[in-house]
This record gives C-alpha cells, sequence and structure tokens, in this order.
C-alpha cells in the first residue's frame, strides 16, 4: 500500500466571490511507501476556469503568484499527472488534514466533468488524529507540527509544504491510521 499525503490550496477572498466554487490552485503530495518512507514528490500549480485571477487576499496568504497561476496547466492535465504520478495500478490511500481537500477534489472533478471514483480510498488525518491522540477536539496541522515538536518546514498555505508536514505526523502515527 501506498500512502499519498497531500495538501490543496484553493482560490480564496476576503469578502465578496466572483463565484460560488474555490478552485484548486496548488496540489502538492508525497507518496509514502509501507515502511514510512517518502518515495517521491508532487507539486503543480492549477489554473482556475471560473475566477483565473486570484485576489489580493489569496496570494498574500499563499504567496502564490498570479504569474506562476497563468502559466499552470488547467485542472484536467494536472489531475492527469496527479493520478498518473500516484499510479493507481498499485494500491493506494489518500490522507489529507481535514475534509476540504477531499471536497475540492470531488468538486473541481465535477467542475471539469471528470471520473471522481480514485478519490475514495481515503482517511480524514485530522479526525483521526484527535481519535489517536485522545484530544476534546480537532485542532489545525500548524498546532499539530508543534504538539509533535516537530519544526514547520516551508511556507503555511503552501500546497507542498503542508504536505510535507502533514506526512510528518503521518508517519509518526503509521500503524495508527484507520481506512
Amino acid at each position: 500500500m501506498n500512502y499519498i499525503v497531500y495538501d490543496l490550496e484553493a482560490t480564496c477572498w476576503n469578502g465578496h466571490a466572483p463565484t460560488d466554487m474555490q478552485e484548486i490552485i496548488e496540489i502538492g503530495a508525497l507518496l509514502i511507501n509501507p515502511y514510512g518512507e517518502v518515495e517521491k514528490e508532487f507539486s503543480r500549480f492549477v489554473k482556475p476556469k471560473l475566477a483565473p485571477t486570484l485576489s489580493m487576499y489569496c496570494k498574500e496568504l499563499t504567496s502564490i503568484t498570479q504569474a506562476q497561476i497563468d502559466s499552470a496547466d488547467n485542472y484536467d492535465e494536472v489531475e492527469y499527472d496527479f493520478k498518473h504520478w500516484i499510479n493507481m495500478q498499485e494500491d493506494y490511500l489518500l490522507c489529507s488534514w481535514g475534509k476540504f481537500d477531499k471536497r475540492m477534489l470531488f468538486e473541481n472533478g465535477n467542475l471539469h466533468k471528470l471520473d471522481t471514483e480514485w478519490i475514495n480510498p481515503h482517511i480524514d488525518m485530522k479526525k483521526q488524529y484527535q481519535r489517536i491522540c485522545k484530544l476534546k477536539k480537532e485542532i489545525g496541522l500548524k498546532w499539530a507540527v508543534s504538539r509533535e515538536k516537530f519544526e514547520f518546514e516551508g511556507i503555511p498555505h503552501r500546497a507542498i509544504s503542508d504536505a510535507i508536514n502533514t506526512a510528518k505526523i503521518f508517519v509518526r502515527y503509521i500503524e495508527d491510521w484507520e481506512q
């Protein structure tokens, strides 16, 4: 079984949104083997379809530039490459911190009229971390990284950085996650 620990960044606004739907603008992921070893990384920007111009809020929050988005491929191309990178011929389990990322994959897949069945082998690490650590409530990724005495690597709200930090927690509790 390969574990795909991933994170997404999406279009966002502080106030009036030009569309009701957020779109994925970045995918970051690590493929972790059953022994807890990182085998490879995936990091790509995605050009949004409905709102191709990033809000100032989104650019400041994520540090993603308009130029990075303008030169990115469309979602269907990036999703195709991501699925190929996962190597869906082997057993895999998608792992993300919270429900947002899974929902975004479904919504963006539906927007682009793509198959979404591949998203179903998925765990919500945020919910399971609460159970594993016997916490009263779910906590954010930065709090969990700090709680585990890890140093947060990279830039917060960047998909590959958040995936790297999520993977640290995943590997620490690799035997405890439930499918």
